[in-house]
């Protein structure tokens, strides 16, 4: 039965109930029935979060100042040859597994001819176009460090903090501003859990943490052990084993593997994260889709035969993306095993009895542990394994929200939309014109998230939380006002309703409507799949024109989705549409 949820994603803002998005000049956060005046505010990290979270900070009138460890921009997509400590750390090779189109910021798409998969290289001038077409760069402080965030002693009045941050030089110095926002990401802090392994003290060759990897050329020739099978740990190994004499790659609940390279070559993403499937999701038993996309991904390659298939369904966790793993386990190049049960000197012994001998490397691809070091305890809130945070973003036991959490969220896409899509929220509830709930009800509220995740999703200390991208994203839209209405699309511009129920649900649907709303947004949704094939046109060919058949096809299945939508909404809310019609005005996009 479709939900409410789903009725209110396609009724109008204006009948969906009051408006949390009308525009206010005033820079006034009340709380509590104290206006507090937020208009300097404090942005850690300067990566993917940073970036969006400062133009957030600009559309919104406020003033931010980013602070950032690293002498550039891009955080984790900011390669160094070299690890440094407490900060992310790529390989030289590594390619991001969500399509451009997907992982582009709402308003500023990606070149057309761009590659859809996009080498680290790529988004580090991406990122680097965004913030000189946003004037960003005139806002951040490189190469320093905030080493503390504390409330002030006027908090209960003002609402401020004192920053504490050190540059280059060892020098030390203290800020105050009316709001910070964190954006320090969650792949920072290598897991790396020895205990776990006797005898691994033992060990006579090299071990590190896929955080240490930047490539395979100390590998050749030589018999390598990866432990942990996420994306870190399946690019490892099929990498290694190109020049390795054998990898063994260890997993302790094997994994689902899914391709980046879709049906009829699209981008997986694409092909799949639309907002009909996201409905269709909500009216069926998740069961079903667990057997249907098994069963799809087995027909590619059996996961048992492959000796993948995992302990869990395939959507209680986010999947491993990698297109040429099946085919390294096929060429016998990379070989799956158990968990390590066990380790004597090179001999790596599995929890089944087996063992490989004449170990040379050891790579623990086992996750990162997370950690706000710069706040004092007391500000968190913690609900289970991970930092409670009401809609994941700010803390619930503050007694004003000035302190928001940026990009600290997982879930099956790419951090940018969901990391902007939070900063232009923070921004709204900084300024005044969004309001959160009490203490007590946010509170409530994050335990009751930890619960419904703990029941729907494999979670661990390392990935405690998870969340299904396009209701989050609605979600937090809905709060902003910016929620794509399909019924309103429906009656108004049909053909963007099209694009916008079957096509990809890019973060361009997010700036069709309310504050934030970019003139582009439209043309950008049309022409989406212009710029995912334009750099595949490298060689002219004679295009077939499409049958006449498959036209008539597609225009039943529209026309029989509309209809079905219109005939449930008239029979469960038999005003519903009365009332639209009797308001029914073109809609600007």
């Amino acid at each position: 039965m479709l939900g409410v949820r789903i009725i209110n994603q396609m009724l109008p803002r204006n009948l969906q109930g009051p408006s949390s998005g009308r525009c206010d000049k005033v820079h006034t956060l009340i709380t509590k029935n104290i206006s507090i005046m937020v208009r300097k505010v404090a942005v850690i990290g300067a990566g993917p979060s940073g970036l969006t979270s400062m133009k957030a900070c600009l559309d919104e009138g406020l003033v931010p100042t980013c602070f950032e460890s690293s002498d550039d921009l891009g955080g984790l997509w900011k390669f160094k040859e070299v690890s440094e400590p407490n900060r992310a750390s790529i390989y030289r090779s590594l390619t991001i597994n969500i399509s451009k189109e997907m992982m582009c910021y709402s308003d500023f798409p990606i070149p057309a001819d761009y590659p859809n998969y996009m080498h680290h290289s790529k988004i580090l001038v991406y990122f680097r176009m965004y913030a000189e077409h946003f004037k960003l760069l005139q806002h951040i402080h490189f190469q320093t460090l905030v080493k503390s965030v504390q409330q002030r002693p006027d908090f209960s009045r003002t609402g401020q903090w004192e920053v504490v941050t050190e540059d280059r030089d060892g020098q030390q110095q203290s800020h105050v501003f009316d709001a910070v926002i964190c954006c320090s990401g969650h792949f920072t802090y290598p897991n790396l859990p020895l205990k776990e392994f006797p005898g691994i003290e033992s060990f006579e060759g090299k071990y590190f943490h896929s955080w240490d990897y930047k490539g395979p050329e100390d590998m050749y020739g030589k018999r390598v052990v990866v432990i942990g099978i996420g994306n870190s740990g399946g690019d490892i190994a099929v990498e290694s084993s190109r020049v390795a004499d054998q990898v063994y790659l260890s997993t302790r609940r094997g994994a689902w593997v899914i391709r980046q390279v879709s049906d009829n070559g699209l981008p997986v993403d694409m092909q799949y994260n639309t907002r009909f499937v996201h409905i269709l999701f909500q009216l069926l038993p998740m069961n079903f889709f667990n057997w249907f996309g098994e069963k799809k991904l087995n027909a590619m390659y059996d996961h048992s035969m492959y000796a993948l298939k995992p302990t869990h369904r395939l959507f209680s966790q986010i999947p491993v993306i990698n297109d040429d793993l099946p085919f390294q386990i096929l060429a016998g190049a990379v070989v799956v095993k158990p968990n390590v049960k066990e380790i004597r000197g090179s001999t790596v012994v599995f929890d089944d009895g087996s063992f490989v001998e004449k170990v040379d490397t050891i790579v623990f691809a086992t996750g990162y542990n997370y950690g706000f070091p710069y706040l004092p305890d007391s500000t968190l809130h913690k609900s289970g394994h991970r930092v409670g945070l009401y809609k994941h973003v700010f803390p619930p036991n503050l007694e004003h929200p000035t302190l928001a959490v940026v990009g600290f969220i997982h879930g099956l896409g790419a951090i940018m939309p969901q990391a902007e899509m939070q900063a232009r929220w923070v921004t709204r509830v900084f300024k005044g014109v969004t309001q959160l709930p009490s203490n007590k009800v946010m509170i409530k509220t994050v335990e009751k998230d930890t619960k419904a995740m703990e029941k729907s999703y494999i979670l661990s200390r390392q990935t405690p939380l998870q969340v299904d991208v396009v209701t989050y994203l609605d979600e937090l839209a809905g709060e902003i006002g910016v929620r794509p209405s399909l019924l309103w699309l429906f009656f108004t511009d049909y053909q963007l309703f099209k694009r916008v129920l079957w096509g990809p649900v890019s973060a361009y649907q997010y700036r069709l409507v309310g504050p934030g709303k970019w003139d582009g947004a439209r043309r950008a949704i049309f022409t989406q799949f212009d710029r995912m094939f334009q750099p595949l046109k490298t060689r002219q060919l004679r295009e077939g024109e499409t049958s006449l058949t498959s036209r008539l096809v597609n225009l039943s299945l529209v026309t029989m989705a509309g209809g079905a939508a219109v005939y449930y909404i008239n029979m469960r809310y038999p005003t519903t549409i009365p009332s639209l019609l009797s308001k029914l005005r073109p809609l600007t996009v």
